[in-house]
């Protein structure tokens, strides 16, 4: 486990406010290693030193962390995880704020430290991962000061995550600072420790075959991901 950052300086959140249609029944709660899914994503933002709670549930998790409504009502009653994002910067004291989506369990610890380490060491607003040239949506740290963005955003009706991230930097003429994950591997400063390719970190649990699948890849192993 990596040193436990301040939490005025730098908190983490799980995003756990799907539908979970594809699913069959809530993805927080659904087992990877024999664990929910949302102990494993607390898990994964402590090992990176972070604080955790947990934005946007529909199943009651505070056994797992604290937990953030998702207050954001659309015509359709959700809005994404940009109103998970935007109910947790509501609530927040740290200046970055590391937001992890719940279905990605192989995702390391190290990628959100060095995530975070680049976001401070720059002072960007939005910091990512690119992975084969492609901008991955989550993990992504955010500046608190992106919040009324978000809301601006939420307000006309606009949830792509994507979208979102450039459209914080360009209203704040700034770019999205990016970390190439291909090139931290090289540089050695980025490994998984099961040895998977980065191309495998980022996958999600959105059906129970895929879940089955990702228990599959890690051998069903409960060791926290570090």
């Amino acid at each position: 486990m990596l040193t436990r950052l301040n939490p005025e300086e730098a908190a983490g959140f799980v995003l756990a406010g799907g539908r979970s249609s594809r699913m069959g029944s809530d993805k927080a709660l659904s087992l990877f290693a024999g664990r929910p899914l949302v102990a494993i994503a607390v898990d994964t933002l402590a090992a990176a030193g972070l604080s955790a709670q947990i934005a946007g549930s529909r199943s009651p998790l505070s056994v797992y962390a604290p937990e953030i409504a998702d207050t954001w009502k659309t015509g359709s009653g959700a809005a994404g995880p940009l109103a998970g994002v935007h109910a947790a910067l509501s609530v927040s004291h740290a200046d970055w704020n590391v937001f992890l989506a719940v279905d990605c369990p192989l995702l390391p610890a190290s990628l959100l430290r060095c995530l975070l380490e680049r976001a401070i060491l720059t002072d960007s607003p939005v910091s990512v991962a690119f992975l084969n040239g492609r901008l991955q949506p989550f993990p992504v740290v955010l500046r608190r000061s992106s919040l009324r963005v978000i809301e601006a955003l939420l307000e006309r009706g606009e949830y792509a995550c994507h979208a979102a991230w450039r459209s914080i930097c360009s209203q704040q003429n700034e770019p999205i600072q990016s970390v190439e994950v291909e090139n931290l591997i090289q540089c050695t400063s980025l490994s998984h420790p099961l040895r998977l390719p980065p191309a495998l970190w980022f996958q999600s649990a959105n059906t129970p075959s895929e879940l089955r699948w990702l228990n599959q890849l890690q051998h069903f192993r409960l060791d926290p991901i570090l």
